[in-house]
């Protein structure tokens, strides 16, 4: 039951970090994935995708498909919308965090 419970905790937290890399430059799903894991993120790319499709779907996040080595690769980039979102995010996890750090 904890693993449910914090997992629906983390899918908050992963999205503020999916945004956070897709403001500073266009990423993908393999290197997002590998990025959470580096910070301690488990989870499957059958997660992860739907989590960046329905990110674009509220237009935080813009698709654009490139071809990379004759596979389409499908890189993200924040919009104003998900910039202005990471930006209240931010000032949200700040305070939550100044008050939750003791």
């Amino acid at each position: 039951m904890e693993d449910r419970i914090l997992r629906k905790l983390f899918l908050g937290f992963i999205q503020i970090h999916i945004l956070h890399h897709a403001r500073e430059h266009p990423i993908y799903g393999a290197w997002m994935h590998e990025e959470l894991k580096e910070h301690g993120y488990e989870i499957s790319a059958g997660t992860l995708y739907p989590i960046l499709h329905n990110m674009e779907s509220d237009g935080l996040l813009q698709k654009e498909e490139r071809n990379v080595e004759g596979k389409i690769r499908k890189y993200y980039t924040a919009t104003t919308k998900g910039e202005d979102i990471l930006k209240q995010a931010r000032a949200q996890a700040y305070e939550l965090f100044k008050e939750i750090k003791d």
